[in-house]
């Protein structure tokens, strides 16, 4: 007799809100989901530092071909920054690489905070995954080396202060685009001030259309492990985070005709129902096609036929 094909786990689809604790890797995450659910493939939609708590987007089988999209969802985070010290890190993780006794009013942060809001140029931190050269920023920033990142352009929608400062620390809540690092927000902040400051506390409120209403702790999903119904519940489709890209409808011999990675004709009414709902730019021309309900694939509608990019099998 032959081997026994060692089993891979169950085609477990769609998205999975997971209000994630601190001190805990966004992969080992992904690792404890994949195995409760028995998974053959799992991932996530953003990384979340070890110090930081909050909604982890968590991706199974075909919604991981949908993880760029949570990638680029607005998010929403609550932040507290402590004064007094500014770390290599910018958390409270690094060594202090400066002190000072400045402690800013909420004045002076109230005055300064409108700088932070809109498009704005942010440098990434040092302690980060940007790669340089083809290297991990923080591989070469633990590694002693001398390095620049250049700045880029990431979008604030809102920045406020929560509750009351006090003396040595301030909260704030933030909700941004891509590309966007708290860590750098604070070490600006403390920078306009005049003063020296770290995030010494950090959660993420919201991905996108996964926010705290609608999400789910490690421990409570831990305690669901011996029921594979009540886990199957909780996931939601993976066009979860495409809810800006306009749908199409199709029917079943078109839907079969996109599994093989072929381009489909649409209808005339289909085009102009697309055009309709699509955001008013002629560079985007992405549209999900459904089948009864169902996504089918993701891709671009020209000239009257749509071209799959992004087919899925489910």
């Amino acid at each position: 007799m032959g081997k026994q094909r060692k089993r891979k786990g169950d085609p477990v689809h769609g998205w999975l809100a997971v209000d994630k604790p601190v001190e805990v890797t966004s992969t080992k995450v992904v690792g404890i989901l994949k195995r409760l659910f028995n998974a053959q493939k799992a991932g996530h939609g953003g990384t979340l530092d070890p110090l930081a708590d909050g909604i982890l987007p968590i991706a199974f089988g075909e919604a991981t071909k949908t993880a760029q999209w949570a990638m680029d969802c607005d998010k929403e985070y609550v932040f507290t920054v402590e004064w007094g010290s500014s770390t290599a890190t910018q958390d409270k993780e690094g060594e202090i690489i400066a002190t000072s006794d400045v402690r800013p009013s909420r004045d002076a942060l109230e005055a300064a905070l409108p700088d932070f809001i809109g498009d704005i140029q942010q440098v990434p931190p040092k302690y980060s995954a940007i790669k340089i050269d083809g290297e991990r920023a923080y591989d070469l920033a633990r590694d002693g080396e001398a390095f620049e990142i250049p700045s880029r352009e990431v979008t604030v929608y809102e920045a406020e202060i929560m509750g009351e400062p006090t003396e040595t620390h301030a909260t704030f809540r933030v909700v941004s685009g891509k590309g966007f690092y708290v860590r750098a927000m604070a070490r600006d902040i403390a920078r306009a001030v005049g003063a020296e400051g770290h995030v010494s506390a950090l959660r993420r409120t919201r991905v996108g259309p996964m926010d705290e209403s609608n999400s789910i702790t490690l421990a409570d999903l831990e305690a669901m492990a011996e029921d594979q119904e009540r886990l199957q519940a909780k996931l939601t489709p993976l066009e979860t985070v495409l809810e800006d890209i306009p749908q199409i409808s199709i029917d079943t011999g078109d839907a079969a005709a996109l599994k093989h990675g072929r381009e489909i004709i649409l209808l005339p009414h289909i085009v102009e129902q697309w055009r309709d709902e699509k955001p008013d730019d002629p560079d985007n021309r992405l549209a999900l096609a459904k089948c009864d309900g169902v996504a089918i694939a993701l891709g671009e509608v020209r000239a009257g036929r749509f071209q799959p990019s992004k087919v899925f099998q489910l």
